[in-house]
């Protein structure tokens, strides 16, 4: 490719197993140590921070020190959405692990994509909340509609107002081929679902676990 931006740095940087899987553990969103990234890639401290210094200068990820540890996250939302599609076009094309579990059928129903919510529970979140009239979408745009705005106020959700994130975003959904709601929106509802006390995250995985009322309480409050 001649023209435009080099995407074989990005796409190197990406495409080796080690490295990809450091940046799949960080999309639950958690920043790690990497120690912790080491023991995710199934590679030594030494590789471990080799590939982290590679990541960090192409700007994948991003380092903040407190105290004696060094802690990474991904660098932006843009990085996890990219990420996000490359899961959906990996199990598209039959590129999956071998590896399954009980796990995988939580991942299926709900997980933290980033900072919002994924899987059913976030393709019917976002259906649900364009069926009603909360968003508005179109071949170019998806917004908060006034109707939109009355929910969230009534519902008492918090939308962080200092992040350069956009409000609404689609985001492909990898296991269910279908769109979930990203950005400043999606990361609040998601908070709110943490702080109303109905699902939380399944330690060690990205897996988010809904009780049974709180499955009740959160399609009634989205009329899911």
């Amino acid at each position: 490719m001649k023209d435009g931006p080099d995407i074989s740095r990005v796409a190197a940087l990406i495409g080796d197993p080690g490295r990809a899987n450091m940046l799949a553990a960080l999309m639950s969103g958690k920043a790690l140590t990497a120690g912790e990234l080491a023991a995710e890639a199934g590679v030594s401290a030494q590789t471990a921070s080799a590939h982290l210094q590679g990541l960090e200068a192409g700007r994948l990820i991003s380092r903040a020190r407190q105290g004696r540890h060094h802690y990474f996250k991904l660098a932006s939302d843009d990085v996890a959405v990219v990420l996000e599609a490359l899961m959906g076009l990996a199990a598209k094309t039959g590129q999956l692990r071998t590896r399954t579990g009980p796990r995988d059928a939580e991942l299926r129903q709900a997980r933290v994509c980033y900072n919002h919510l994924a899987g059913d529970m976030g393709v019917a979140l976002f259906d649900a909340m364009v069926a009603r009239g909360f968003l508005d979408v179109g071949p170019d745009r998806l917004a908060l509609t006034a109707i939109g705005q009355e929910k969230i106020t009534q519902l008492g959700i918090v939308l962080g107002g200092k992040s350069r994130a956009p409000l609404c975003r689609e985001c492909l959904d990898w296991s269910e081929r279908r769109s979930h709601l990203a950005g400043r929106l999606g990361r609040g509802i998601l908070d709110h679902v943490y702080a109303q006390g109905w699902a939380e995250r399944v330690e060690g995985t990205r897996a988010v676990r809904f009780t049974r009322h709180g499955d009740v309480a959160f399609r009634a409050a989205f009329g899911i």
